[in-house]
């Protein structure tokens, strides 16, 4: 254990900072909601991707690798899903395996590791099914017009985690306002498909399950009726993370579902609430693949240094500037390596200054611990005079930096390596044959979205028409 420092974890449930205690020290246990793969992550996506990872390589550093398991769960059937493939005209499975396989690029890009388990909704249906009925069996949900909805009034102390009034969490749950509740707030665990939507078999019919429910089997299934912790954005607060635990405790008779809650702060972009209509909203691949913020791509490096510098529970303002001003940071810290002749084979086993670990144990302290990175920095610039504790100093800054997914690249390389920009001709030509089938069909909003698709990536297009048969062609290159 190379991290002896008492792990402090400001706790949603408990709107304390606790001593962090394990359930049980040698299987660690961390569940965090992962994307709903019907579009893109966007940056604030990122910001708990980034904040999750950095607590399983704490969680790794101070208990073991072997001792950690981290679930990211794939929610791969929604209402959002469904929508979004009857508009492009493609299948459900089509639209959530290549959303998945963006996202699952665009993660690694900025340097996460990869879960322990990344489980997918659709292939969890038997567990939801039987956590139903074991809510229906402990008289906390019940069978209406097809449908199963839990009785909120059944669990006298629904509503501690988000501490909401009485009002507010009748206004959010009338979103699903139907006759066949019983009481206002009453959430669905269960609801009829029609044939044109996907569905599954069970007592109560042909359907699929509620949002709220898909995380409750899925993180029971991998980590138990009770684990260590559970994370994710401040907006899953209410009503997503409370209809969890209401639905996980109930089937199971225990007081907590998790022993504590963390949730990561809301992210604007330049001052303002990210928003389509605003034209701010960016996507996590826009930012890797396109010039659309800044002006350029931006490595994912540079992405995970610029979200650090708020403590996670604070907002945070996305800026250009922001970006600008990692890029230099890391171009720095890359040459002081170079210089030093450090990498991740010659500080492997550098110690980890205490001061750096504190900081990240007193309740994920990043931005206190980047200011004993630039700390060792500045003690790590070549010079005359004590050149040995110099490159101590920048075997020191690799060793602490490479904890918060930073410094991973070789040193060699950095100035001479820009963003991945490389494609995949395959994948082009095929994003560019159903453009075309698009714009033959008129389908002018899939063809816009493909073009957009293409650009992100890098890729010119230039229309045209076949001067023989009038056809609609298009010519590619990739742009620079």
């Amino acid at each position: 254990m190379s991290v002896s420092t008492p792990l402090k974890l400001y706790n949603t449930l408990s709107r304390e900072r606790e001593i962090f205690v394990p359930l049980d020290p040698d299987h660690v246990r961390l569940y965090v909601c992962g994307p709903t793969v019907y579009d893109f992550a966007h940056i604030g996506n990122a910001r708990p991707l980034i904040v999750f990872d950095v607590l399983y390589r704490l969680l790794r550093e101070k208990y073991g690798a072997d001792h950690v398991k981290y679930v990211r769960n794939i929610t791969d059937v929604d209402d959002k899903i469904n929508a979004r493939a009857a508009e492009r005209a493609i299948t459900i499975r089509e639209l959530t395996e290549e959303t998945n396989r963006v996202f699952q690029e665009d993660v690694a890009a900025l340097n996460c590791l990869p879960p322990d388990v990344q489980p997918r909704a659709t292939e969890h249906i038997a567990e939801m099914i039987a956590i139903i009925e074991k809510l229906i069996a402990n008289g906390h949900a019940y069978a209406a017009d097809g449908h199963v909805l839990f009785d909120v009034p059944s669990m006298p102390d629904y509503g501690a985690l988000s501490r909401r009034p009485l009002d507010d969490m009748i206004a959010g749950a009338r979103v699903d306002v139907a006759p066949y509740k019983k009481g206002e707030m009453d959430f669905v665990l269960w609801k009829p498909s029609k044939e044109s939507e996907p569905g599954w078999d069970s007592p109560w019919g042909r359907g699929r399950p509620g949002w709220h429910l898909e995380c409750s089997a899925m993180s029971h299934k991998h980590l138990g009726e009770m684990f260590d912790i559970h994370g994710g954005g401040i907006d899953l607060v209410f009503p997503h993370h409370e209809n969890e635990i209401a639905q996980t405790r109930c089937a199971f008779g225990h007081d907590v579902m998790a022993n504590v809650w963390m949730h990561n702060g809301f992210l604007q972009v330049e001052g303002e609430k990210m928003s389509k209509s605003l034209g701010n909203f960016v996507t996590i691949h826009e930012l890797l693949h396109s010039d659309k913020f800044g002006g350029k791509a931006w490595r994912g490096e540079v992405l995970r240094l610029a979200m650090m510098r708020s403590h996670y529970r604070q907002p945070i303002d996305w800026t250009v500037k922001a970006l600008e001003e990692a890029e230099k940071t890391l171009s720095r810290w890359y040459a002081i390596l170079r210089a030093q002749g450090v990498n991740s084979d010659t500080a492997f086993d550098a110690p980890l200054r205490q001061a750096f670990a504190e900081a990240l144990c007193d309740d994920l302290n990043i931005p206190r611990a980047m200011a004993e990175l630039h700390a060792m920095a500045a003690k790590a610039e070549p010079r005359e005079s004590d050149s040995q504790t110099a490159r101590a100093e920048a075997e020191k800054l690799l060793r602490a930096a490479n904890l918060l997914g930073l410094l991973e690249d070789d040193p060699a390389a950095w100035d001479q390596k820009g963003p991945e920009l490389a494609v995949d001709v395959a994948e082009v030509e095929k994003l560019v044959s159903e453009r075309l089938a698009a714009r033959k069909t008129r389908n002018f909003a899939e063809s816009d979205r493909l073009r957009d698709l293409l650009a992100d990536m890098g890729v010119k297009l230039k229309d045209g028409k076949d001067k023989t048969t009038g056809e609609p062609t298009t010519e590619w290159e990739v742009a620079g």
